[in-house]
């Protein structure tokens, strides 16, 4: 694992290389990232950007959500894939948050991942997008393959991989590392052709060391 040190000047490398990282979901409200986030697994941003606007339009709350009839939202929601299981979670989702937490998106991680289609990852995006207040790191896949070519942690778990990204980094930089990790590993570090010799952190990277 890396040295807290050399962590931060990585990370503060990448702040000036990607000084628009921010999250590439469109929402408005915490139900509606909460809705995309669960969209968006093995399903592009983009592609969910231009899925959710119908979605919203129709059934933009926990409350319109709840009544919705389930053939509806997988009409909808179809373009994203896997949308029957989607739109079961969606709608439970929804239901949970009406009967348990008054109709509001609960901003405590441990609350989040009780909510039917909500892992660890989608309520540390909630938790950072929703609420501004990053507890944890969501490991994706982008975040898990710069977390292991870097030498942030050689777990595959993405929980183990948060662990160690946790350890690693003080709390105040959670924040990038959530945004910049995707970044990088969208626009760099690909997994069938990284892009070594244009990538600005390569001078700390295991995985350039070892070409």
């Amino acid at each position: 694992m890396k040295k807290q040190d050399e962590a931060i000047k990585i990370v503060e490398i990448l702040k000036k290389t990607y000084p628009e990282a921010k999250c590439s979901l469109d929402f408005e409200t915490p139900f509606q990232i909460m809705i995309a986030v669960m969209l968006s697994a093995q399903c592009t941003d983009e592609r969910v950007n231009k899925t959710t606007p119908e979605l919203f339009e129709k059934y933009g709350t926990a409350e319109k959500m709840s009544k919705a009839k389930l053939e509806d939202i997988e009409k909808i929601i179809h373009p994203c894939g896997f949308y029957k299981n989607k739109a079961k979670n969606s709608i439970l989702a929804s239901k949970t948050i009406i009967e348990k937490y008054g109709g509001e998106v609960p901003n405590s991680i441990d609350e989040l991942i009780t909510i039917p289609g909500v892992g660890r990852k989608s309520a540390n995006v909630i938790m950072l997008e929703a609420f501004n207040n990053p507890v944890g790191i969501a490991v994706d896949t982008h975040c898990k393959r710069v977390s292991n070519k870097m030498g942030f942690s050689s777990e595959t778990d993405p929980s183990k991989i948060e662990q160690d990204l946790i350890k690693t980094f003080p709390k105040k930089y959670f924040y990038d590392v959530n945004h910049l990790f995707v970044y990088h590993g969208r626009n760099y570090c690909d997994s069938r052709k990284p892009n070594c010799e244009k990538c600005t952190v390569r001078e700390y990277c295991e995985f350039y060391k070892n070409l």
